[in-house]
């Protein structure tokens, strides 16, 4: 059975609404992945910017498993044993896209207005050279776009956890449940880590990313924390 609108990312949204079209989780993340490599080879080929379709494929796969986290922690969630105002804060109030829209436009600031006054080639130039081809350009900032849609979810996936255990108490199973959920938040954000090697020459973003994924580290180990600690009060009582 389908998920109900209101429980589900919006990611979730509008695949189930595609009118006549019903797509398994593993053909939509198949079809993600293979439709953006195979655009980014095809692209790196003709204009002959390999080095840039590594970095490329890295995005893809971070936003791909970051569409199959997305997946795996609202399986968990919309356990019917979690609280509905958890749920309701979780997916009914998309603040994962507000997140998402803030950290893309502050990227697009930083890519093409920050980066070229500062001193040093500007990320883009490195990428794609002195005249960037449009329709690259196009690709790369719709993977972005991707990518910033998973990151915004991850914020607000620790967020609303960290909301969730400081405020309710659960069933044994229920908790480690939900404790595994909160560790797939924290495993997406170790894989953005591998944007780092990229981002040597760009101390903001390498920055960013850094203090994204140590923000997100701490909100989940006190939620996984208070999670465990309301147990054992309630094994001792």
């Amino acid at each position: 059975m389908r998920p109900e609108y209101g429980e589900t990312w919006v990611y979730e949204s509008i695949i189930g609404a595609l009118p006549g079209i019903h797509i398994g989780p593993r053909t939509a993340l198949a079809i993600q992945f293979v439709g953006f490599e195979v655009a980014i080879v095809a692209l790196s080929w003709y204009y002959n910017l390999w080095s840039a379709a590594v970095a490329g494929t890295v995005a893809v796969v971070v936003a791909t498993v970051g569409s199959a986290e997305m997946l795996r922690i609202a399986r968990r969630t919309r356990d019917e044993r979690t609280p509905d105002a958890y749920r309701r804060l979780l997916f009914g109030s998309n603040i994962e896209v507000v997140l998402a829209v803030l950290a893309y436009v502050a990227l697009l600031t930083h890519l093409f207005v920050w980066d070229p006054q500062t001193a040093g080639t500007p990320l883009v130039e490195t990428l794609f050279g002195d005249e960037p081809p449009a329709v690259v350009v196009y690709l790369t900032l719709l993977v972005l776009w991707d990518v910033c849609y998973r990151i915004g979810t991850g914020w607000w996936a620790s967020v609303a956890a960290l909301w969730r255990s400081a405020r309710f108490r659960f069933d044994n199973e229920t908790r480690r449940s939900l404790q595994r959920a909160d560790l797939e938040t924290f495993g997406f954000g170790i894989l953005q880590l591998a944007f780092l090697p990229f981002l040597t020459g760009q101390p903001v973003l390498f920055a960013v990313v850094v203090g994204h994924f140590c923000a997100v580290a701490v909100v989940i180990g006190v939620s996984v924390a208070l999670l465990q600690i309301k147990a054992t009060d309630d094994t001792a009582s």
